[in-house]
């Protein structure tokens, strides 16, 4: 852990995939569907895993090896969409640590939430089907608002609905687009070095305030210096 204290704050704010959950496997299970039904072979979630930070682009980029720029790319994606839809909390697990950590940030008084570029109809179905989830005070969705991260829109809509100004809150994130919006916001900053981060990651040059390797270490910065 990157240790520096990012006491006092009255909320944390999460990231959703990555960070709190673990949608990997109904992730690459969407898209490796799509494989099979075209009568190719399987592969295994480890060549899935790292990129499910990226969502469909980067099942698609895995299952196809094409990109945005592929004339079906759409239409892919789309099919990607309904596959997973009828799957996300099949296999879609938080991480180990995070029900205690969540349980912990209540238990001292503290707000959390969520704020995901996960868009609201996929969203939705896994808070509502994983109790942990149930204490949230916020969960603001990638279209919840006209911008997505990196954009602090999202983590700015958060604040207002905790009433806070951004400087009483952190946010926890396994991806750089998460450490920009956050610090574009004037909230302080964690990286969660347990997530999918992707190919190559470089977390040290992301300017995080902190960095963790697992939930629970995310208390360890709450405690004061």
């Amino acid at each position: 852990m990157k240790a520096a204290t990012l006491a006092p704050v009255r909320a944390v704010l999460f990231d959703l995939d990555g960070t709190l959950i673990d949608s990997a496997p109904d992730l690459g299970a969407a898209a490796d569907g799509m494989r099979v039904s075209r009568g190719l072979a399987p592969k295994p979630l480890d060549e899935y895993r790292p990129h499910a930070g990226s969502g469909a682009r980067g099942m698609l980029h895995v299952a196809f090896g094409i990109g945005v720029e592929h004339v079906d790319y759409e239409a892919f994606k789309e099919e990607f969409f309904l596959r997973y839809e009828a799957c996300l909390t099949q296999r879609t697990r938080p991480f180990s640590g995070v029900q205690e950590l969540l349980e912990s940030l209540v238990r001292r008084g503290l707000l959390w939430g969520i704020v995901t570029n996960k868009a609201f109809r996929f969203t939705s179905p896994i808070v509502r089907s994983l109790k942990l989830l149930d204490s949230a005070s916020t969960v603001i969705c990638g279209d919840t608002t006209s911008h997505a991260k990196p954009h602090p829109e999202p983590l700015l809509a958060a604040a207002r609905q905790l009433a806070l100004s951004p400087s009483q809150c952190i946010y926890v994130g396994d991806d750089e687009r998460d450490i920009v919006a956050g610090r574009c916001a004037g909230m302080r900053t964690v990286a969660a070095k347990y997530g999918y981060l992707g190919q190559g990651a470089r977390v040290a040059s992301w300017g995080a305030d902190a960095e963790v390797s697992s939930p629970l270490q995310v208390l360890q910065l709450l405690e004061p210096s």
